[in-house]
């Protein structure tokens, strides 16, 4: 299936499936919200599919047609944004006009058609991309998550007071740690003075941050 409001690109689309054997347009469509309903009740292999169109946009049916068919995005939009969002969105490829050739073309169509996906140089590039991305969060998280535990060690926190924060942490009253930690509230409170002497803090608001590592 086709979905493009550009009649014109359409037509040369057409042709270029045309000179396949394997290939057949069994429906197109001037916008998101009609080719949903063609996908709906035709269920094609694979589903050609621009950005802007009146109506309702690639982007705001990609997911829908995805639940029906396998999409290729086939448009003239190359925005860094558009591209990762398509692909979350359940797009199985992304090709840009001007960047592709019919035989790449044929060759996308058959690859999205059997579960693979396929990419053109620039939507290549913003996967790349988008995953070092995700890999250096994931890098600096866990480094922050090392880098308060070992501010944690340096603190000097015996276990039962190491237990009294993370309630305090959890927003806990002192009524309540003691009741948690079956202990006296004279005794949560006496673990408290501790804990501010050595996390060199004075109420249990600047205890809670220096614990979280937020100070």
């Amino acid at each position: 299936m086709i979905v493009d409001d550009n009649p014109i690109v359409r037509a040369a689309v057409r042709g270029y499936l045309a000179s396949a054997e394997d290939m057949r347009v069994v429906s197109e469509a001037p916008d998101g919200q009609t080719a949903v309903t063609a996908a709906q009740r035709l269920r094609p292999d694979v589903a050609l599919l621009d950005h802007r169109m009146p109506i309702a946009d690639g982007l705001s049916v990609v997911a829908q047609l995805a639940e029906h068919t396998a999409v290729l995005a086939l448009t003239s939009d190359a925005a860094e944004e558009l591209i990762a969002a398509m692909l979350r969105g359940g797009a199985s490829g992304y090709l840009v006009h001007g960047e592709f050739d019919p035989p790449e073309l044929l060759r996308a169509v058959r690859a999205v058609a059997a579960g693979q996906g396929w990419l053109s140089p620039r939507g290549a590039t913003v996967t790349i991309a988008a995953l070092r991305d995700q890999a250096a969060r994931e890098r600096d998280r866990i480094g922050h998550a090392d880098q308060i535990r070992l501010t944690r060690q340096g603190f000097g926190l015996t276990l039962r007071e190491q237990d009294v924060i993370e309630l305090l942490c959890a927003g806990h009253s002192n009524a309540a740690i003691a009741r948690r930690l079956m202990l006296t509230e004279k005794t949560v409170k006496n673990h408290l003075n501790h804990i501010f002497i050595k996390l060199q803090t004075t109420n249990r608001t600047e205890a809670v941050l220096r614990w979280s590592g937020q100070q």
